[in-house]
């Protein structure tokens, strides 16, 4: 783990990045798309070097897993790496583009395999939130502070985040089982947070997502008392496989919610 000073140096920068997002947002800018056809904006890639530089000033020892490098770095490599941040300088490009100010800035530190601590920053609002297992989960704006913990024990109506750009059928089928539910529709990272403040209760998600996307959002999770788990129930690890993608995973608040009955038999194994 790295030092408290060096935590809050990582938070200033995740508010420099948010800084260069917020004078594109303002401005007119142009939409490219990736080879997976993501979008890719000049704020992704103005974060992307506010973090990188800035990350190998606080912490030159650590290598950085970026969104907009990561194809830079052969996978033999990052595997030799036991300490690495991983980092999404714009998580929720889509929200960017459609202007609904529902994206983030998304930092985690990963030691061996495990998010250990992580920021998540919202650029519009200037909330930012960070926090990681055993160090607690806290939400900042300005210079006001405060602990967070999930809702637990949860009752009904069970409130579930369902994500904006990529609900599916079987998130549909999900919620449905699950009972009486109020659903939320949300961009990025915010889910997470929002697990962690206990305003949302359950967040199931069913596709792929890459692990820049969730690392931070674990961190802050776990720090609140809540969980990331796979469809077999095993937290979620870093850096661990060939490919760069997560698979299916819950996220809850309440750990002791009944999850595994509101998955059908396939999403299960």
């Amino acid at each position: 783990m790295i030092s408290p000073a060096a935590r809050e140096e990582v938070i200033a920068l995740a508010h420099d990045a948010a800084a260069a997002i917020l004078g594109i947002y303002d401005s007119e800018f142009a939409v490219q798309h990736k080879d997976d056809d993501s979008p890719l904006t000049a704020a992704d890639l103005a974060a992307q070097r506010c973090i990188v530089d800035g990350l190998a000033r606080i912490t030159p020892d650590i290598p950085v897993l970026s969104e907009e490098s990561a194809h830079e770095v052969p996978t033999a490599m990052r595997r030799q790496w036991s300490r690495l941040w991983l980092v999404d300088p714009l998580d929720g490009t889509r929200e960017f583009v459609k202007r609904n100010g529902e994206f983030t800035v998304n930092i985690a530190l990963i030691d061996e395999g495990v998010a250990v601590w992580g920021v998540v920053q919202a650029p519009v609002t200037g909330e930012l939130w960070h926090g990681g297992a055993g160090l607690g989960a806290f939400r900042r704006v300005g210079s006001n502070e405060t602990a967070l913990r999930v809702r637990a024990p949860a009752t009904s109506p069970l409130r579930v985040a369902a994500s904006r750009s990529h609900r599916d059928t079987r998130t549909q089928a999900f919620i449905e089982r699950m009972g009486d539910t109020e659903p939320l529709g949300l961009g990025s990272s915010l889910k997470f947070c929002k697990l962690a403040e206990g305003s949302l209760d359950v967040y199931p998600r069913f596709g792929p997502t890459s692990e820049w996307d969730t690392a931070a959002g674990q961190c802050v999770l776990e720090g609140a008392g809540g969980a990331v788990l796979d469809p077999q129930g095993r937290p979620f690890r870093y850096n661990q496989r060939e490919r760069i993608l997560n698979g299916d995973f819950i996220g809850l608040g309440d750990v002791a919610l009944p999850w595994r009955e509101w998955m059908d038999a396939g999403q299960r194994r």
